[in-house]
């Protein structure tokens, strides 16, 4: 098998074994020097950026419209509800790993793009906000994949219960509520896989 060279070694290396915590000492010029991938970074960072954004409209848009805006007076709601908190604890991990935080915001991606049906039914008026951000979820997940592939790293796949089946809700209320904290979870989750792509770019 081909030795991969000194640089994509290192880059590789420096990743798998590189604690969460930002290294400190001068930046390794073997990684900075990686100009794919750090360009890879600078742009789904902005990409990341953009869907945060989006999220807080349709978070926004909520509060104004259901007069649900404060996550700690729906805490009693939300225990009758079925929503989960899609996982990323492995890229927060201290032994950060780029395949599995990769793999981890990829499968997170999927049921979030799925689960914002909710949110489309909820706000028919802004369906085509909600079109544009699935689209915009499959792109970045692409783009992961894609950076994935070019850097050699294996893809782990996360199963994803209940990947198709939406939330159910006993009433309008309960679906008001559920597509607040699918928002809110979601927002999360992008903050997350935020800081994990901020990290890898600071190395």
């Amino acid at each position: 098998a081909a030795v991969p060279t000194d640089g994509l070694a290192l880059l590789l290396g420096v990743l798998l074994w590189a604690p969460w915590r930002a290294l400190h000492g001068a930046p390794l010029t073997e990684l900075s020097g990686d100009q794919d991938f750090q360009l890879f970074l600078q742009r789904n960072l902005e990409f990341t950026r953009k869907i945060r954004g989006d999220v807080a409209t349709l978070q926004r848009v909520v509060c104004d419209t259901f007069q649900l805006c404060k996550e700690e007076e729906l805490l009693l709601v939300r225990q009758d509800l079925d929503i989960a908190q899609v996982p990323l604890e492995q890229c927060h991990r201290r032994t950060f790993q780029p395949e599995t935080c990769f793999s981890q915001i990829r499968a997170g991606l999927r049921i979030y793009q799925g689960s914002l049906a909710t949110i489309r039914d909820l706000l028919p008026g802004h369906a085509g906000l909600v079109e544009t951000l699935q689209l915009d979820m499959a792109n970045l997940s692409s783009n992961i994949q894609q950076q994935m592939e070019d850097l050699g790293l294996a893809t782990v796949t996360y199963p994803t219960e209940n990947q198709d089946s939406l939330p159910t809700f006993s009433s309008r209320f309960h679906h008001q509520v559920g597509g607040f904290f699918i928002l809110a979870n979601f927002q999360r989750f992008l903050e997350t896989a935020y800081r994990a792509l901020r990290h890898l770019a600071s190395l």
